[in-house]
């Protein structure tokens, strides 16, 4: 009987063995205990997720491990062996990928170009590029990664995107891929997409560690799932035998209710009207087209939608922020006039209280002390120059933090210092505490973890039952259904129908999101550019003499 190599019995080990294991992982950040004695094993093909609040802990962990960090102390295992993952490179050589939350893609590169870029085997391009696409051709018919090859980045849908991202891992070599929250802009649609592509990854052998705060997704797709809370690993379950409820105490400490809890919408009066309004970008290109729709008081109104499709220019245009070109706004049934610099003053003296998208860039200003950021656009209440009543503003932050349960209770602290949900919550009190008519709020609880949710929603549904107009835009489709009295959604600039969340199904909605009206139709007017072979023009225009009619071939 032939002897077993001492190469083959590694290779055994290495299949028995788990495809990550971490061990004691510690990490600090100057004072900040990051990660506390990490230990997480991944089995070999399967559907890992790891969940958590804000600042558990989770990126820090697969930054180790994908080399963007190094660890104070401990141990990573991959595939049974010992290595001190040093950089990004060393972690593909291992065969680790990651698929970013934000995509990192050369947008005017086509899909070929961006598979290939840094990974280039050879000095004639037009030869890896070859080769190249004959891989892609096998990776999209074996796991359901379907994309042109010559289609620019920014002509694909954000799903599409997302396809080209694992396809560089892929071709890249990786048999373990991160995951961080890649369903944050996709439709639902495009989200059970990639579901099914990650179950053929599986059970193909790949192994997938899903980073992800959506519970739903967590049952859906994962084997097993790992739970984090301020910087500690403090739970590994079996998926099937957990629940939402119990994952949701697990990271928070306390039970959570998932729920929103409300009543029946009493709307009366209309407080906000748009007519026919347009909008443009920064760049003069509307994206805000034709749009007419009422918000009554008493009532929520969501705007459902994939990011990027005429919803924050939208609301920059209600608020005062950004310039319309065509149509009109009306509050309480006159016309607002919100042009100049003043504008955005003169929408919150007329009534409207705006929690905008971006807190960081928009809503606050994280140099400044929490009582600062308490009266930040309200301030003339509080007097001017030397004038100013500090000890009003501050008893006003204090009575806010109080009230909205901020943590730390410091108005002194500088925001930077608080958590996201925390952020969230100060311009929360801030503009809700004004008593306006109509409230505007976007993505109100992007970046926020589970605990300060259940809270802001809670807000929410208390401002529509003392009477506000409400207008609600959010990425997060469970959080329009759950919070809205009725929804719109927005496609490519247009509204392209309006639904009924009581008895509107996902599949309805994001088939609205994805631009398909209910008759089946094409929702917007217009012709999508044809994909011309860009990679084959490049390279002719690069360097002609270097490639042969084979390497330009499509």
């Amino acid at each position: 009987m032939a002897s077993t190599t001492s190469s083959q019995r590694l290779e055994t080990a290495a299949a028995q063995a788990p495809a990550i294991e971490l061990r004691g992982i510690n990490k600090h950040f100057g004072a900040v205990h990051a990660n506390k004695d990490i230990d997480l094993v991944v089995k070999r093909g399967t559907v890992h997720g790891i969940v958590g609040e804000n600042g558990a802990g989770k990126s820090t962990l697969m930054s180790i491990l994908y080399g963007f960090y190094s660890a104070d102390s401990g141990e990573i295992l991959v595939d049974g062996q010992r290595h001190d993952i040093t950089d990004s490179r060393h972690a593909l050589a291992l065969g680790i990928g990651m698929v970013h939350q934000h995509f990192m893609l050369v947008e005017n590169f086509s899909v070929l170009e961006n598979v290939v870029l840094g990974a280039e085997d050879s000095p004639l391009l037009g030869k890896t590029l070859s080769k190249a696409r004959e891989q892609m051709k096998a990776l999209a018919r074996d796991y359901g990664l379907e994309v042109n090859p010559d289609a620019l980045i920014e002509d694909l849908s954000v799903g599409q995107q997302q396809r080209v991202e694992i396809l560089k891992a892929l071709y890249r070599g990786a048999e373990i891929l991160i995951l961080d929250e890649p369903t944050g802009v996709l439709t639902p649609a495009e989200a059970d997409h990639l579901f099914r592509i990650l179950k053929t990854l599986r059970d193909e052998g790949k192994t997938i560690i899903l980073i992800t705060h959506k519970l739903r997704e967590i049952m859906a797709i994962t084997d097993e799932v790992s739970v984090m809370r301020q910087g500690a690993m403090v739970a590994t379950m079996t998926t099937s035998e957990t629940s939402p409820a119990e994952l949701a105490e697990a990271m928070v400490g306390r039970r959570v209710l998932l729920q929103v809890e409300k009543g029946s919408a009493k709307p009366a009066e209309v407080r906000l009207e748009v007519k026919n309004l347009v909008v443009a970008d920064d760049f003069g290109i509307p994206r805000v087209k034709s749009v007419s729709f009422s918000v009554r008081a008493g009532e929520i109104v969501g705007i459902a939608g994939v990011s990027g499709n005429g919803q924050s220019e939208l609301l920059e245009a209600i608020t005062g922020m950004r310039n319309i070109r065509e149509g009109a706004i009306f509050l309480n049934g006159k016309p607002l006039a919100l042009t100049g610099d003043d504008a955005a003053a003169d929408a919150r003296a007329a009534g409207i209280a705006h929690v905008p998208e971006d807190r960081h860039r928009m809503g606050l200003v994280t140099g400044f002390q929490e009582w600062e950021n308490a009266i930040l656009g309200y301030q003339d209440k509080y007097g001017s120059g030397p004038a100013l009543d500090i000890g009003g503003a501050k008893a006003a932050a204090r009575e806010h933090i109080g009230k909205f349960d901020i943590r730390p209770p410091d108005t002194e602290l500088k925001t930077a210092n608080f958590s996201g949900g925390n952020q969230q919550k100060i311009v929360l009190a801030r503009e809700m505490e004004r008593d306006p008519d109509v409230l505007v709020i976007g993505q109100p609880t992007r970046g926020v973890d589970i605990g300060a949710i259940e809270f802001i929603h809670n807000e929410i549904i208390r401002m529509r039952d003392a009477g506000k107009a409400v207008l609600l835009v959010s990425v997060e489709l469970d959080e329009v259904r759950s919070l809205s009295d009725r929804i719109i959604v927005m496609f490519d600039g247009h509204i392209v129908g309006e639904a009924d969340p009581a008895t509107a199904d996902e599949g309805e909605l994001g088939l609205l999101m994805a631009g398909v009206t209910h008759d089946g139709k094409a929702a917007t007017v217009g012709t999508t550019p044809d994909v011309k072979t860009v990679t084959e023009r490049r390279l002719m225009e690069m360097n002609p003499q270097q490639i042969s009619d084979k390497d330009a071939e499509p």
